[in-house]
């Protein structure tokens, strides 16, 4: 990357979490635009890449619409689009899914399930149902540094039989944390639920929870921030 910066450029698609459009210009012109700079120079080269494309992040039956018509979702199909051209090699994708409605999302994890068959995708994200459903190996990151490492599932696995869970009043909360480690609170009817992180159980008044991401990135991060209360 340090060598041969304009090298890797020509390799790499980008998909930032925000991005502009310009809102009067249809998403064929556009596209056909964005794959003349990236240096598509023969137009009839262009019309195919930018027919082809379309019609892999379903929009060609919206080809003619102005971008600014839009919803978010088709948006993002329409950034994943541009960052496709010239067949990248690697594509770098930032929150992708930030307020999307679910069926949009489930449109675009296929979409990016389809693209992770043949092109290395990095995902950048927040949200533990993109990880679970579109990543082979992850890594949580917190203050600058990486925590954890590896395939969801077996990250996942390891922390079977060592989430606990217990329903306790708000103001118990602090007495409690002074006894075990919670790694995360979530307030339920008036009640808090807390998650602990124990090799065992803690006492007969915790139930034994079925581990998932978000306790894996709250027991990892715990290690470094405070507790989060979701």
């Amino acid at each position: 990357m340090l060598r041969d910066k304009d090298g890797v450029r020509r390799i790499l698609g980008y998909l930032p979490q925000e991005f502009g459009v310009y809102p009067r210009i249809s998403a064929e012109t556009m596209l056909d635009h964005i794959a003349s700079l990236k240096g598509v120079a023969n137009a009839r080269e262009r019309k195919q890449t930018v027919e082809a494309l379309l019609q892999k992040v379903n929009l060609w039956p919206s080809r003619k619409k102005n971008l600014g018509t839009y919803s978010g979702g088709m948006k993002q199909r329409f950034g994943i689009a541009q960052a496709l051209i010239g067949n990248p090699r690697l594509i770098i994708v930032d929150e992708p899914t930030a307020g999307l409605d679910p069926a949009e999302r489930n449109r675009f994890h296929n979409l990016l399930a389809e693209i992770g068959e043949n092109t290395i995708v990095i995902l950048s994200t927040h949200i533990v149902e993109d990880v679970s459903n579109l990543c082979s190996d992850m890594a949580i990151i917190c203050l600058g540094e990486v925590m954890a490492q590896g395939n969801p599932l077996a990250i996942v696995d390891r922390l079977q039989g060592k989430i606990w869970k217990k329903l306790v009043a708000k103001q118990e909360v602090q007495n409690l944390r002074n006894q075990v480690k919670i790694i995360s609170t979530h307030l339920k009817a008036g009640q808090t639920e807390v998650h602990v992180y124990s090799e065992d159980r803690p006492d007969l008044s915790f139930e034994p929870v079925e581990a998932d991401l978000e306790d894996v990135y709250f027991s990892t991060i715990s290690e470094k921030v405070d507790v989060v209360t979701v």
